[in-house]
């Protein structure tokens, strides 16, 4: 009998869920996308788990087939899942430890390629799916649009279409349709000059070839000859997939030097780049998302009501792309997943005629369904509408301004001037942690539970640990994460301290929408509140003196709005101004107390 060597790493757990459908097991949409990621990148660093709410569902067969031969995976009861992942959405990622846990869909994908990356650092392709900036669906879907409808909206849509399939009266989804609006608006990518002159280029050289065959066709002439395969297949694909391939001689080449005309030729006269995957040019961790969900709806489509297809033709022209990816057509194999191929649309490939018309029509109808703000003018209107209401953004006086902690006798671990920040970054990360640390412990009694909510780096957590060890424990949550921390501590009826940020990140969410309080409800529009938000973010220090004061009274009147939605539910919130004021350019700070006591159970910072 073998022993386990107790100091021997353990590898991560991954946990999926496994649903119901007409009493037998079946993968959802996250679980798919997660096991395609899975496969595309050839990842055997975590323990997988399948979640059934169902004791029975190892006998059945259903679902095997939708899950990649490579992997070792086992069943687990949802009832005998650890307490951290209990009480977590799926998919979810334990660590080694089984004291941290990484829950939602992005999140866990995200992860699955970062530990990818570190098993091989060779797997170049597998990087590149998080971005130029390493950023692709990074932002929670409460505060992105784009990643609430990538990861929330069309996964809901499919599997509601894949409910009723059939049913006649239902309408081609609003998700479906603003994908589909983005795959036909012109694409910006970095450093995209060179490759917008190679496609002016081959504009030209597809015209003089057109001028030589008309002539040739009035003289009589056959003009017979084999498409060039770079305007066939498109330049931008073609730039698109060399960054996939490792062998050079498939690389689009973007050194040579271009004639002289057509380097005179200013950028804004360049040809607009077309979309070739989600978010333009180049296959990200977005299209590993969608083409699980994409698949799925257009083979239904296919059996049931193959006319709809001709109305998504920049979505088909995406699936049919996306499978020259390498790697991409042995994952869905593995998976499951039989993709469909040119051949199999009777509708064939869309023309650029056809998708710009049907794009037109597409947009009329998301229109309907699609709500947009547009920003006109400052927020001078919007300021004078409260203020003849007798709105005014009022800051209460700090009960403390001069509090400092003993930076200079504190352990180097809990000074952030130990980091990897500049001085003078630390100088002022120095200055908000006083302010959120004096106003926790004045209000914190021993026994207390602490909470920093977006911790980021933890300069606040690791400071409060050390200044309260009596207490079992954020600075700057961006746009909707401030009304998340006040809306949990609210709930749980706890006092805050909160510096919001991002102010022009601020929107209507699933969970939230503006204004938060009734008064602002009564006087401002949403559009009005969002001018507020956006000329909140106008604080920063190299803007003229009078563009950052009022900067300053917009993000005094979004946060009066927050305070009052929170004192409907008998808290007592003060809006006050971090000194030095100079510490942040975002420096408010909400402080609210449940009931109007002078502390609690529970505190958060954030």
């Amino acid at each position: 009998m073998t022993q386990t060597d107790p100091h021997q790493e353990q590898p991560e757990c991954l946990y999926l869920e496994l649903s119901s459908q007409n009493e037998q097991p079946s993968v959802p949409l996250h679980t798919s996308i997660s096991l395609f990621l899975l496969s595309y990148c050839e990842c055997t660093s975590f323990k997988v788990f399948l979640v059934s709410a169902k004791p029975d569902t190892q006998s059945s067969q259903s679902w095997k087939s939708q899950v990649p031969t490579s992997l070792a995976v086992s069943m687990v009861h949802v009832k005998d899942l650890p307490v951290l992942v209990r009480g977590c959405r799926l998919p979810a990622v334990l660590d080694e430890t089984g004291r941290y846990c990484r829950a939602g869909l992005a999140v866990v994908l995200r992860h699955i390629i970062d530990r990818t990356c570190e098993a091989d650092p060779r797997r170049k392709d597998a990087a590149s799916l998080l971005g130029f900036k390493k950023t692709c669906l990074k932002a929670c879907a409460e505060v992105s649009q784009w990643t609430r409808l990538c990861e929330l909206s069309i996964p809901s849509a499919v599997e509601a279409h894949l409910r009723q399939p059939t049913n006649p009266s239902l309408h081609l989804p609003s998700a479906l349709l603003n994908l589909e609006k983005t795959l036909g608006e012109p694409v910006k990518v970095h450093n995209d000059d060179k490759i917008r002159r190679q496609k002016l280029k081959q504009q030209q050289k597809n015209h003089q070839k057109k001028i030589s065959q008309d002539l040739q066709e009035d003289q009589g002439t056959d003009v017979t000859q084999p498409q060039d395969s770079q305007s066939a297949n498109g330049l931008e694909l073609q730039a698109a997939l060399a960054k996939l391939y490792v062998d050079s001689g498939a690389v689009l080449s973007t050194t040579i030097r271009e004639s002289s005309d057509i380097r005179k030729v200013k950028t804004t006269e360049l040809p607009q780049l077309e979309h070739v995957f989600a978010e333009g040019l180049y296959f990200t961790l977005t299209d590993v998302v969608l083409l699980p969900c994409i698949h799925q709806y257009l083979s239904s489509l296919q059996s049931h009501n193959a006319s709809a297809l001709s109305q998504l033709p920049l979505l088909l022209r995406w699936y049919l792309q996306v499978q020259e990816v390498p790697g991409v057509p042995r994952a869905a194999q593995a998976c499951g997943m039989p993709l469909s191929t040119r051949k199999s649309f009777t509708t064939g490939p869309p023309t650029i005629a056809e998708t710009q018309q049907s794009s037109q029509a597409n947009q009329e109808s998301l229109e309907m369904t699609m709500k947009e703000v547009h920003f006109v003018g400052g927020p001078r209107p919007t300021m004078t509408k409260l203020k003849e209401s007798g709105i005014e953004a009022v800051f209460s006086p700090h009960p403390c301004p001069s509090w400092t902690l003993p930076w200079d006798s504190l352990p180097e671990a809990v000074n952030p001037t130990e980091g990897k920040m500049s001085d003078v970054r630390a100088a002022r990360k120095r200055q908000q942690l006083n302010n959120l640390v004096a106003m926790v412990t004045e209000l914190a009694r021993p026994g207390d539970t602490v909470v920093d909510f977006c911790s980021g780096g933890g300069h606040v957590g690791i400071v409060l640990a050390h200044t309260l060890p009596d207490c079992q424990v954020a600075l700057h949550a961006c746009g909707v994460a401030t009304d998340m921390v006040v809306e949990q501590c609210i709930q749980a009826g706890a006092t805050f301290v909160v510096s919001p940020c991002c102010y022009g990140f601020v929107q209507n969410t699933l969970k939230f929408t503006f204004p938060r309080s009734k008064r602002f409800l009564e006087t401002l529009s949403y559009k009005e509140h969002m001018i507020l938000c956006r000329f909140a973010d106008q604080t920063a220090v190299q803007l003229p003196s009078e563009r950052r004061l009022i900067g300053k009274q917009c993000m005094g009147l979004v946060d009066l709005d927050r305070s009052w939605a929170a004192e409907t539910h008998g808290y007592s919130v003060r809006v006050m101004t971090m000194e030095p004021d100079s510490c942040s350019p975002k420096n408010n700070m909400l402080v609210g107390v449940a009931g109007g006591g002078a502390g609690g159970d529970n505190y958060a910072t954030q």
